[in-house]
C-alpha cells in the first residue's frame, strides 16, 4: 500500500485542490452534450460523476468540517447513513441528481466548489491537522477527509470519465 500524500502546508493543499479542480473542469468543458450524458459501463454518465462530486463536497463541508449530523447534511433518513455504506448512500445521491441538466449540475458543482474553497481559506493548516473524531485512536486529521473529497475524489472521477469517454468513442 502506498503512503498517502500529505501537503506540507495550506498553500500546497490549496494548489493541489485547484490543480485537480482545473483538470476536472477542463475535461467537463471539452465534452459534448452527448458525451456528458452517455452512461459508462457502471451506468454513470460524466454528468452523474460531477453531481456526485458536488454532493460529497457538501458532505465534507456540512458533516466533516461543520460537524452537523450526516443525515441532516445529506437530507436523508438516519438509516441511510448508518455505517457510512457507500453502496447505500451513493445510489440515493445518484437518484436525486440523475434528472438534472448539464447546466444545473455544472452550476451546482461550481457553486459548491467556491463555497468549499472559501471555507478552507478561512481555516488554518493547524485546524486541518486536528483529529476529525475526538475518540479516534489513530487521531486522523480532518485533512484526510478534505483530500478524500477534493483532490483524490476529483482525480478518481476525472479518470473514470476519461475511461468512459474512450470506451464509447
Amino acid at each position: 500500500m502506498t503512503e498517502q500524500w500529505m501537503p506540507k502546508d495550506k498553500a500546497e493543499l490549496m494548489l493541489a485542490i485547484e490543480r485537480e479542480w482545473n483538470l476536472l473542469i477542463d475535461l467537463a468543458a471539452s465534452l459534448t452534450d452527448e458525451q456528458m450524458t452517455t452512461p459508462d459501463a457502471g451506468g454513470w454518465s460524466p454528468k452523474d460523476n460531477l453531481a456526485h462530486l458536488a454532493e460529497w463536497m457538501n458532505i465534507l463541508m456540512g458533516y466533516h468540517l461543520d460537524k452537523k449530523p450526516a443525515h441532516e447534511v445529506i437530507g436523508v433518513d438516519e438509516d441511510v447513513v448508518k455505517g457510512w455504506d457507500m453502496e447505500v448512500i451513493n445510489p440515493v445521491l445518484f437518484n436525486r441528481n440523475k434528472d438534472l441538466s448539464r447546466s444545473e449540475v455544472l452550476s451546482e458543482l461550481k457553486k459548491v466548489y467556491n463555497q468549499l474553497v472559501t471555507k478552507l481559506d478561512a481555516m488554518t493548516f493547524a485546524d486541518l491537522l486536528q483529529p476529525r473524531h475526538a475518540n479516534d485512536p489513530e487521531k486522523r486529521p480532518i485533512l484526510l477527509w478534505v483530500l478524500g473529497d477534493t483532490t483524490e475524489h476529483f482525480q478518481e472521477h476525472r479518470e473514470t470519465i476519461e475511461k468512459g469517454i474512450k470506451k464509447s468513442s
